[in-house]
């Protein structure tokens, strides 16, 4: 009994120690993809401008997840005591500030957008402005 005793306040205690110092990261980055061919236009210029911005609201996401991380949602219907319909949803939400492109470039049928952020400058950032809400609905544009 006093082994088992000793046994589980021992992995308690090395439970509870970090494995390894946290050091803050001081960069943050993101890279976004988007597909040129699937994008809506007139001709490839105005596709491959799509698949650009496409790219750069992709590695803004990722930019967000990161730092304020993903709400996940689960859904399943039951029936009869059967299974029925299951659905996951997933939602980032957050204002990123002070990103920087590093590179933006095409890559056969893709457009990839790098982005980086230091930390410190967005904590900064942060106290310069209210954060105004997007509306949901947006005018059409042509990009």
């Amino acid at each position: 009994m006093k082994v088992w005793l000793m046994s589980a306040m021992f992995l308690l205690l090395v439970g509870c120690q970090p494995l390894q110092t946290m050091n803050k990261q001081e960069w943050l980055t993101a890279v976004g993809y988007a597909s040129i061919s699937e994008q809506k236009g007139r001709n490839v210029e105005e596709k491959q401008v799509r698949a650009m911005r496409a790219s750069k609201i992709d590695a803004y996401r990722e930019l967000a997840e990161q730092i304020y991380g993903m709400r996940v949602s689960g859904r399943a219907e039951l029936m009869d005591q059967r299974l029925g319909t299951e659905a996951t949803t997933g939602a980032v939400d957050g204002v990123i500030r002070g990103a920087e492109v590093v590179r933006s470039y095409k890559v056969g049928d893709s457009y990839v957008t790098e982005l980086r952020l230091n930390v410190d400058k967005m904590e900064k950032l942060r106290d310069y402005g209210e954060v105004q809400q997007v509306p949901e609905k947006r005018q059409q544009t042509l990009f």
